[in-house]
Parts: C-alpha cells; structure tokens; sequence
C-alpha cells in the first residue's frame, strides 16, 4: 500500500490541518500517518489559540514514522516557527525524503495569521529547496515575491520567480479575485494553466490542505505532477460541487469532509 507523511498543525473542528489531509489520502486509498507540529483551537471562523510542539518531540515522531514505515510522498502544512521548520528540513534530508508538497501556510482561510515572519525566511531556506511542488495561494505568493498579484500574467511571473530561486516547481493557485478557479504550474520544462470552475460555496475551509494533501497522494502512487495536479483539482472541485454543510453555528461549516462522501477521487 503506499504511503503518505502529513506534517502540519492539529484543527480541533476537523476541517483542515492534518485532520484534513488524513481524510483526504484516506480517500485517495494511501495509509496516512502525522507528525503534528502544533495543537490548534479553531474552528471554521478562526484561530482562537495555538500550542506548538517541541522541536524535541516533533524530531522523535519524524523519526519514528521514518525508521518504520518510510512514506512515499510527504506534506508539509502549517509550521510556525522556526526552530521547528529546521528540524523538518533536518529530518528530511536524513532520511531522503521524497516527493515533498510544501504548502505554504502562512494565513489561514478565516485570515488569521498563522506563521512569524521569521519563519517565512527559515522556510525559504530549509524546506522550498527540498520540494517536488510548493502550493501558494496569491496573499502567500505575494508575500514570497515582494509584489501584488492582479491579473494571470502576474501569477505566471510570481511562479516563476519562485520556482527559478529555490529550484522547485510552483503551484500558483487562484482565487482571490485574480481568476475563477484557475491555477498555474511552473516546472523548469515550461508553464501549465490547470483551469478550473468558481463553485459557489462558502464552506472553503480547508481546501488548501485538502488540495496539497491529493496532490501528495497521486505523487505517492507514482503519478507525475502534472497528472497528481490535474486529478487534485477534480477531486477538490467535486467535494466543493457536494455543497455538504454541517455547521449548527455561525460560520460556514464544510470541514471538506465532503471529500469522502463524494467518491470523485481524481481516478
């Protein structure tokens, strides 16, 4: 069976974070296993409160998954600070890690601010190098490029920029205003538009976990990133269409768990 690593922070309404991912290789027919960085109190309008785990116990759970059941691909989701970004990037390479999804959480959906500035620069340095494919949404790929994103032409140019730096390929993915649904890989070989079709729902949390944990999925069953992008986005797309609203409160509530009632795996 292969096997998928998520390391990223706990979410307590089950929506995103590795509560998400696992869902999601789960649904994708790969074993998934975690290594949490962080404990989270949030639900779909917020982040209320966040502990973060120690670098010591994050390397011992790092450890343990790898002596033991090595993964095919790997996740990285939200890791906010510093010393932690490090003693990823240490374990990785220690251990070879392959087929890396880097999602670049640094501002959660509902808009709180989820990683410290300084951690932006650790990330840069420990981890893009590291990547198969890095996820940033515009607000992050701005804050990588130092440039506003207005228009597709901008999102190619941020891909780009991103991707010639820290030699890894670039999801640029739209939304915010820029576009419909449409995102934009750069590899070294040349661009790709992957388009897509706004869905008119407000239950979005979690669909950039969601969609760097397919994507990491397909690349662990041996898809290439093209294909892992393509069959990602489909399978996003369909648990989006589901329109599955499970919130009693109020704030949108979706929790993507959509994803497992859907049966669009990209496949």
């Amino acid at each position: 069976m292969f096997t998928a690593l998520t390391i990223a922070g706990s979410d307590s309404s089950g929506g995103a974070g590795i509560q998400a991912d696992i869902k999601t290789m789960t649904a994708h027919g790969v074993y998934a296993m975690s290594a949490i960085t962080a404990l989270t109190a949030q639900n779909t309008t917020g982040v209320q409160d966040i502990l973060e785990a120690t670098p010591a116990f994050l390397a011992e759970q790092l450890d343990c998954v790898f002596t033991d059941i090595p993964p095919d691909a790997v996740k990285i989701g939200m890791v906010s600070s510093a010393a932690l970004i490090r003693i990823i990037g240490e374990k990785l390479r220690q251990y070879g890690a392959k087929s890396i999804v880097v999602d670049p959480v640094m501002v959660s959906t509902s808009g709180s601010r989820l990683i410290c500035e300084e951690a932006v620069e650790t990330l840069k340095q420990e981890l893009f190098p590291l990547a198969a494919v890095i996820t940033p949404n515009i607000p992050e790929a701005e804050v990588l490029t130092g440039f506003k994103i207005r228009t597709p032409e901008d999102m190619e140019k941020a891909a780009r920029q991103i991707g010639e730096t820290f030699h890894c390929a670039v999801l640029c993915k739209g939304g915010h205003q820029v576009n419909s649904a449409n995102d934009y890989l750069w590899q070294e070989n040349g661009g790709r538009w992957f388009l897509g079709k706004r869905i008119d729902n407000p239950n979005t949390h979690g669909t950039g976990c969601t969609l760097s944990s397919a994507i990491a999925s397909n690349l662990a069953k041996g898809l290439s990133l093209e294909q892992a992008v393509e069959q990602a986005k489909d399978y996003l797309s369909g648990a989006l269409a589901a329109m599955l609203d499970l919130g009693k409160g109020s704030g949108p509530l979706n929790h993507m768990f959509a994803l497992n009632l859907t049966g669009t795996k990209g496949e």
